[in-house]
């Protein structure tokens, strides 16, 4: 049996699709019949600039919605055509840019009955990022259990880049926590949504530049920031975040080389993946709950804008993303739809 695939096929080089065995599941693994795969920055970055991946041609896609095909020995807990969500890998084998993928049984979720497969496949790498950086032990540690018992009432949080996934997710998570204010940087057209999903006050960032930002930030909060989410990356949102904080207050960024200042603030570096070693206990806490947080709307997926011509249409959507053409929504394909 084949299916289709979409290669990467050498450092830097081209996408193209092309025929490839459907593997068997080992043990502890599903396979997955993928019917919708979300596109990420990092998927082009990778393209462009060479990093994580080890071999070529090489497979990419780490947002994956679809139905359970076989289970591997070992597996409790789903069946042949079960819908589910989770987080590809990089690696062939669990990459979502193909018409089947393995996964981990214990980091798959069950899709909730009130959102569909281009929602469910929006939401597992931008949510598990900024869990990881606020929740984890390996960031601001300020739930590892999801107990929903654990409150922060009457605090502020800051998030940065509140229209990005991540910074959508973001803002959702500290509204879970109980964060009293959370003030988010953002396009000034994203105000009522951000509001929607949990953010006290949207700071429009045509009006205030990055510069003045921490000022505005520490304004509004009118109470010591502990707790920031940068979900951009750069150097400015950086130092603003890190203005932004109190003494002693902690930073969780998607910048892997952001660093300390030395000024006593603390900042935490994400890998967003509940494959790494070190996240994957956490991750399997996280697919626990993450499917009911979804169903009872604690937790809200992207927005979606869904791609035409399958995985020959993931290359148009990287142009739109390298081309800033894509705000506030994830670009969503539909492998089976593939010629």
């Amino acid at each position: 049996m084949s299916q289709k695939v979409l290669f990467l096929e050498r450092s830097k080089g081209p996408f193209v699709v092309a025929n490839a065995p459907i593997l068997k599941p080992g043990p502890g693994q599903v396979s997955v019949k993928v019917i919708s795969a979300a596109l990420n920055p990092v998927d082009w970055k990778i393209q462009a600039y060479d990093f994580f991946v080890q071999n070529y041609p090489a497979v990419l896609g780490t947002d994956v919605a679809g139905d359970v095909e076989e289970i591997g020995e070992g597996v409790e807990g789903f069946a042949k055509g079960d819908k589910v969500f989770f987080q590809g890998y990089f690696v062939n084998e669990m990459a979502g840019f193909q018409q089947y993928t393995l996964i981990p049984a214990d980091i798959v979720g069950k899709i909730p009955s009130n959102i569909d497969y281009a929602q469910a496949s929006s939401i597992p790498l931008g949510f598990t990022t900024p869990a990881i950086g606020i929740m984890s032990e390996n960031g601001l540690a300020l739930n590892p259990s999801f107990d929903s018992n654990v409150s922060f009432s009457g605090k502020p949080a800051f998030v940065f880049g509140g229209s990005t996934s991540v910074g959508q997710y973001a803002i959702q998570i500290f509204k879970f926590l109980g964060f009293s204010t959370i003030v988010t940087y953002a396009s000034a057209r994203h105000t009522d949504f951000l509001k929607s999903l949990g953010a006290t006050h949207v700071i429009n960032r045509a009006e205030v530049s990055v510069d003045n930002l921490a000022e505005a930030v520490k304004k509004i909060a009118n109470a010591p920031i502990e707790n920031a989410f940068d979900g951009v990356g750069d150097d400015a949102s950086l130092a603003a975040c890190l203005d932004s904080l109190a003494e002693g207050g902690k930073l969780a960024s998607v910048n892997p080389e952001a660093k300390d200042r030395g000024d006593g603030k603390k900042v935490f570096t994400i890998f967003g993946s509940s494959h790494a070693p070190q996240n994957r206990n956490f991750g399997r806490t996280l697919w626990k709950h993450l499917p009911k947080m979804v169903q009872d709307g604690t937790i809200v997926p992207n927005r979606v804008e869904k791609l035409p011509n399958g995985l020959a249409g993931i290359d148009d959507g990287f142009k739109k993303m390298k081309g800033n053409q894509v705000s506030g929504a994830k670009l969503i394909v539909f492998p089976q739809e593939t010629v």
